[in-house]
């Protein structure tokens, strides 16, 4: 396994601008769960056994080894983005299972960099949590609605907040000043607290690092509020509001508005709309 040499120094103060920031965390490792670095371990050994599905998987609860692998991908095309893989299964059979293997071996881990910094660990992992739900909420979203693109909505609501578990995976003291912050002042903006603290806004951040990466541009397109009009972008935004109202439990006062979008956007009366979130909450 890489150990902490494969990580560069953590950041803690803003390295300047939005171009700053990109350039930092686009050569900053992308660390995944320890987890998921035992599992590709021990498949590794039954290779001629596993196949795209099996591995997709693997990968399926870690928002940050999807990343990776995205990543990864979009570094090996050349030309234009047109037949970009959408989603980690197609990634996985465009890029192969013996390739997959010796680019993802010995990958360095969550835990590795934030060893000495456990509320920096439980920061992450209420991100990644939050992810998850959002993900799973955007998925009957898009199937409900019949959506052909469901799986590729499913995957943007997933990687929805990658900046922000980047932020926790190499600059974990600003993400705690943050969360700080908005703890002593509930009523205070995310954009508001992450210009004071960072110099920048998470979104606008998430945003230059999926174009200097090349992802999809379907991803990108489902994780931008600017195209908010579409159906598709509203599946992925209302799945992550709900995750967001719904972590601590069901009273969140927002949650009524969410619901009412909800059932906007399904054609369902509001009640029916609330049933179906609570059936598909994990």
């Amino acid at each position: 396994m890489p150990t902490d040499s494969a990580f560069p120094p953590m950041l803690d103060r803003a390295p300047g601008d939005l171009q700053a920031w990109t350039q930092w965390l686009r050569e900053a490792p992308i660390p995944v769960l320890a987890h998921t670095a035992s599992a590709l371990d021990e498949l590794v050994d039954h290779e001629d056994a596993v196949d795209a599905r099996v591995l997709a998987e693997t990968l399926a609860d870690d928002p940050l080894a999807s990343l990776r692998l995205l990543m990864h991908v979009a570094s090996l095309r050349r030309g234009d983005d047109r037949g970009a893989p959408e989603t980690v299964t197609a990634a996985l059979v465009l890029l192969g299972i013996g390739p997959f293997f010796r680019a993802f071996a010995g990958l360095p881990t969550v835990e590795q960099r934030l060893a000495a910094l456990p509320q920096a660990q439980q920061g992450l992992q209420r991100v990644m949590h939050r992810a998850r739900r959002a993900a799973t909420f955007a998925l009957g979203f898009a199937v409900h609605r019949m959506d052909p693109d469901a799986a590729v909505i499913h995957e943007a609501a997933q990687l929805h907040d990658f900046a922000e578990m980047l932020l926790w995976c190499h600059a974990p003291a600003l993400a705690l000043e943050i969360a700080r912050r908005q703890a002593a002042d509930p009523a205070l903006r995310s954009a508001a607290v992450q210009r004071e603290v960072l110099g920048v806004e998470l979104p606008d951040l998430q945003h230059a690092l999926m174009r200097a990466w090349r992802l999809p541009p379907l991803l990108v397109r489902l994780d931008d509020d600017r195209h908010a009009d579409t159906a598709p972008v509203r599946n992925v935004h209302l799945a992550i509001r709900v995750a967001r109202h719904s972590a601590a439990g069901w009273d969140n006062p927002a949650l009524p508005d969410d619901v009412r979008d909800v059932a906007a956007l399904l054609h369902l009366a509001p009640d029916p709309a609330l049933k179906l979130l609570r059936a598909l909450d994990p």
